[in-house]
């Protein structure tokens, strides 16, 4: 619940003890890393948040600078002529336009999965969903789901490869080391960083931690 786990490094914060707003959820250990002022991220970052959407982020993931997610609120109607958004100007625009804009659909809520690493500068859309593990890499626009354990890149983003087969990336699930008691993540943070995925299932089997 530190908010700068690193001593002198004012550019990295966890943000689990710094975020304020009941439309952001973040899991523990999770930081972001940004040199002009990590501690905006709520603002700086989480763009768009009019609507009742969420922004939900897991446990233990790495966001670099610039790193933005884009909410429901950034759309703009389409069923018509025009994109303008009369309706966020008041007036007789709103009277008129409202019931147009509280009716379009949404994606729902922006789910982020544990142990994610943001590469520098990568956008978020509205409603995305992205698996334990997976990797975007610097500058990708992420429009669509990424499966968990995928490294995805590109504008759009696109699946660059898997990072383990189908039988790892179920052991790594049942696993889940990031709800691990820390005391364990401490203890097997060796493993955890350059083990196997038969490893870390195998401390989970004799902790008794394996997911059903």
């Amino acid at each position: 619940m530190t908010v700068h786990p690193l001593p002198g490094f004012d550019r990295v914060v966890f943000l689990k003890p710094l975020v304020t707003s009941p439309k952001i959820v973040v899991g523990e250990y999770t930081y972001y890393d940004d040199p002009d002022d990590a501690t905006a991220f709520e603002h700086r970052n989480v763009l768009y948040a009019y609507g009742p959407e969420r922004l939900i982020i897991g446990k233990y993931c790495a966001i670099a600078a610039g790193t933005r997610f884009l909410m429901a609120g950034a759309e703009h109607p389409t069923m018509g002529v025009s994109t303008y958004p009369f309706t966020m100007f008041g007036g007789e625009w709103t009277e008129k336009t409202l019931d147009i804009v509280t009716g379009m659909p949404s994606r729902g809520d922006t789910v982020v999965g544990n142990d994610v690493w943001f590469g520098y500068q990568a956008t978020i859309m509205p409603g995305v969903r992205i698996g334990d593990g997976a990797i975007i890499a610097t500058g990708a626009v992420v429009t669509g789901d990424v499966p968990p354990y995928t490294i995805v890149g590109g504008n759009p983003a696109r699946q660059i490869r898997r990072r383990f087969d189908d039988t790892d990336i179920e052991r790594l699930r049942r696993a889940a080391w990031w709800d691990w008691p820390a005391e364990l993540v401490t203890e097997h943070a060796r493993t955890i960083m350059a083990g196997t995925p038969a490893e870390i299932a195998r401390i989970a089997a004799e902790h008794g931690l394996e997911a059903a």
